[in-house]
């Protein structure tokens, strides 16, 4: 017999305990792999149980634990009724889904109040046919639910569906998702097949003749009192300095005084509106205040698009895109009254950065701002810009008075801005 030195096991023991610990490896390996095999398998039916089926499989294992240890007969009939309405449960739901779906809306972009339709087309797109299921449509804050019947392979159903556009929003729509679920809504599965898309519900606006437009007459510019080396409006003549450009040196001028002389000019600023509108939530009475006003903006907004003139359109938040008339709308369909701490003068006090070349500036606000407010906001704006306020006050009569050389417009009606423009471009 031999042995090792001492402090040493023999070869024979150390190649005994080397083959049981990898048997052990595999073997746990081996279960390991196992697991993860019995998990993905499972993962659609474990997925699918609702809270009402997790609580009946636990009542369900504790029946069959207290059944079986106690000897109670009554609580092992209650443990095969739950165990056999949960393997019909499962029966039920499992099953390959083999769907083409398609979601498509007939127009992405809406206004308040007109018609927006939808199409959902549903296609078994396998050869066998298919059991009935619920198709899932979130719209909104909103869930839609369409019975789909049993399809033979191939077969086809469509839903026509309508959204609601009774306000201002984006609205969210989709994503599509089958519903398969037991009738004890034990389980309920769900498989998605579409992505999501937006329907843009936009203000209503209305359309301003050129006439009303009367304070944006300026199309090509109007002088300003600043005076500069290059620009379009001829001023005076001065001497030459080193350093300007030689294209403005006036010869004949030159040639009769025998000094260098040079053409100065007056600096124009082109017409540009800036429109603040207020969404602190505590300029408006009520939310019909706030549409009014976001209806007000987008008006002159579009007109001032459309007879090309630039555009800037200033909120709380910070600006919208005025670079067209959709991108425009489609921001004006996403902002919300917010309560905030931030006032009309903290919104004026952003022209300057945001939009120091506006020739003229218009407040859009609710029936909240006061007076102090308006003259606080107004003193804070650039001299020389052209400054108008519109007050929204739903039903009210259209009235025009000053505050701090302010004209202040209050507006009952969308109707009526046309004529008011009108009458502050003729004050």
């Amino acid at each position: 017999m031999t042995t090792s030195a001492p402090g040493r096991p023999t070869s024979r023991v150390a190649a005994s305990r080397l083959r049981t610990g990898r048997w052990w490896t595999s073997a746990v390996a081996a279960l390991r792999d196992a697991w993860a095999t019995v998990v993905r398998v499972c993962a659609p039916v474990t997925r699918a149980f609702s809270t009402f089926g997790v609580a009946v499989m636990v009542v369900a294992v504790g029946a069959w634990g207290a059944g079986l240890v106690l000897g109670w007969l009554e609580v092992l009939v209650a443990a095969i009724v739950l165990t056999v309405a949960l393997v019909a449960a499962i029966v039920f739901v499992l099953g390959r889904l083999r769907y083409d779906v398609s979601l498509a809306l007939t127009q992405s972009r809406v206004t308040v109040g007109d018609p927006a339709v939808g199409r959902l087309d549903v296609r078994n797109a396998a050869a066998r046919p298919l059991l009935p299921s619920v198709m899932e449509l979130p719209v909104g804050r909103g869930v839609a639910a369409f019975p789909v019947p049993r399809l033979r392979g191939g077969g086809t159903h469509e839903e026509i569906f309508r959204i609601p556009t009774r306000r201002r929003s984006v609205i969210t729509v989709g994503p599509v998702k089958s519903v398969r679920a037991d009738p004890l809504g034990l389980l309920r599965r769900e498989v998605t097949w579409t992505d999501e898309q937006e329907l843009y519900v936009h203000p209503a606006v209305k359309n301003l003749a050129s006439s009303s437009t009367g304070l944006l007459r300026d199309l090509e510019g109007r002088a300003t009192t600043d005076l500069t080396d290059s620009d379009v409006s001829f001023h005076a003549l001065r001497e030459y300095v080193p350093g300007d450009d030689l294209r403005h040196v006036h010869w004949k001028t030159t040639a009769r005084t025998g000094t260098l002389m040079v053409r100065q000019f007056e600096e124009t600023r082109r017409s540009h509106l800036a429109v603040l509108l207020s969404t602190r939530a505590q300029d408006y009475a009520d939310d019909e205040e706030f549409e009014l006003a976001v209806s007000v903006c987008g008006s002159l907004g579009l007109q001032a698009i459309k007879e090309d003139r630039g555009v800037t359109v200033l909120v709380h938040s910070g600006s919208l895109r005025g670079d067209h008339h959709t991108r425009l709308l489609d921001d004006l369909s996403r902002i919300e009254p917010v309560a905030s701490r931030s006032k009309l003068v903290d919104l004026a006090r952003g022209v300057g950065s945001s939009a120091a070349s506006a020739s003229v500036i218009a407040f859009v606000v609710g029936s909240k701002v006061t007076p102090t407010e308006l003259r606080a906001a107004s003193a804070r704006l650039p001299a020389g810009v052209t400054v108008m306020a519109i007050q929204c006050l739903p039903e009210a009569n259209l009235a025009r008075h000053t505050i701090a050389e302010v004209g202040v417009l209050t507006l009952g009606r969308l109707g009526d801005l046309p004529l008011a423009l009108k009458k502050m471009s003729d004050a």
